[in-house]
């Protein structure tokens, strides 16, 4: 591993289907691959992933690029069972990063960012045709999503499927159109992820393009990817999680967006601009109800060796409403006040949380009961803002 005198030495390990090297691919923009270097396993754990040109890195671990990658949470939940013949674990929390590596080198053809291992992926990237789809596709395509090919690893829990429509590569989540009420408060949330994001580019921070539906009784949320680029090209990203798993370490530095912020701006992985931007997220999430501010609800387009710049916001919505199970659970709101990190940037997420308040007690998509609890939600901040000496 490297060259002259900083050339070290280790045991290569075989993984089974795939032996000792991987090849790496990279999707550009334009939707064409280029050889990236080849990923070697070495025996005592982790990677050593070897450059065209010679220069390379060591990991831990996997790569912060194939973490992203594999699958996980809806979408990665029946991979085992649509992918029999690969002989991974049912259960993708008991796979190992041999595991991983397997599913991604031989069915990882669109999975998130632009990164493409193995060549049996290539192979199959390059033999797939687009496959567009319509909005009154989207009931069979809800419900065949954890049976078929479902498409990327995007992750989290929240029902979901991918497909390209009218030109756009898109995430779409969905909530189910029967009448518990578990149900009809998912399909309201989704209303409410949609003017989230409204009200974040209304602040003058990039969001990811949505559009809300019904169809045949499921409410949909188009989520517009930012990792597809037309037809075939792709851009590369890392979530926060993974930037922190491989750079920042597990040493308290990385408990909130807004601490994390503060490590990537003192190592200069981001720019001040940037960390502005994610103490404001991190302030609106927490005025506007979202608990579910976890680092793979935060990502990063890649600039080069450990600079990245902050992609547009997603997965914002009050998820302090959301049901537990099969059940609606009553919780209290309690917006925080400034710190000494968030100053500069409370009082403008405090106004837009307000207007985005207002606009959830005004929209007649959601019920009145569901209006009412985000009126009063409103009045709590506004008495806040009154207090906060800001």
């Amino acid at each position: 591993m490297g060259q002259g005198p900083a050339t070290r030495y280790a045991r290569a390990r075989s993984i089974t289907s795939l032996g000792t090297q991987i090849p790496l691919y990279r999707v550009d923009e334009a939707g064409r691959p280029h050889e990236e270097g080849t990923l070697h396993p070495l025996w005592n754990g982790g990677c050593w992933i070897e450059q065209e040109d010679g220069t390379g890195e060591r990991f831990i671990g996997l790569p912060p690029f194939a973490a992203d990658m594999s699958p996980q949470g809806y979408l990665g939940r029946g991979f085992a069972l649509r992918h029999p013949e690969l002989g991974l674990p049912p259960r993708i929390t008991d796979w190992t990063e041999d595991h991983q590596l397997i599913a991604l080198a031989l069915r990882g053809d669109d999975c998130v960012g632009d990164r493409i291992i193995g060549a049996a992926s290539l192979d199959r990237f390059l033999a797939s045709p687009l496959r567009p789809a319509t909005e009154g596709q989207y009931p069979e395509l809800a419900r065949s999503s954890m049976t078929s090919e479902a498409g990327s690893s995007a992750g989290g829990e929240q029902p979901k499927f991918t497909a390209y429509v009218e030109g756009r590569h898109v995430l779409v989540k969905f909530a189910a159109s029967d009448d518990s009420a578990a149900a009809q408060r998912w399909r309201e949330l989704l209303i409410c992820e949609g003017l989230a994001l409204d009200t974040v580019r209304a602040a003058g921070i990039p969001a990811a393009a949505t559009r809300s539906l019904n169809v045949d009784g499921y409410q949909f949320l188009e989520v517009e990817r930012f990792d597809r680029v037309g037809e075939r090209g792709r851009k590369g990203l890392l979530s926060l999680k993974a930037i922190d798993n491989e750079y920042l370490g597990h040493d308290g530095k990385g408990s909130s967006w807004t601490s994390a912020a503060r490590y990537l701006l003192q190592s200069e992985y981001i720019g001040a601009e940037d960390a502005r931007r994610i103490r404001w997220l991190d302030t609106f999430g927490q005025l506007t109800a979202n608990t579910d501010r976890h680092f793979g609800n935060l990502s990063f387009f890649e600039k080069g060796p450990k600079q990245f710049r902050l992609t547009p916001a997603y997965d914002m919505l009050p998820m302090m409403f959301a049901p537990v199970g099969t059940s609606i659970v009553e919780r209290t709101f309690e917006p925080r006040p400034p710190t000494s990190e968030t100053l500069d940037v409370w009082a403008d997420a405090a106004q837009h949380a307000l207007a985005y308040w207002n606009r959830l007690e005004q929209t007649q998509e959601l019920s009145q009961a569901f209006r009412e609890q985000c009126a009063r939600c409103r009045d709590t901040l506004a008495e806040l803002v009154r207090r906060a000496p800001v």
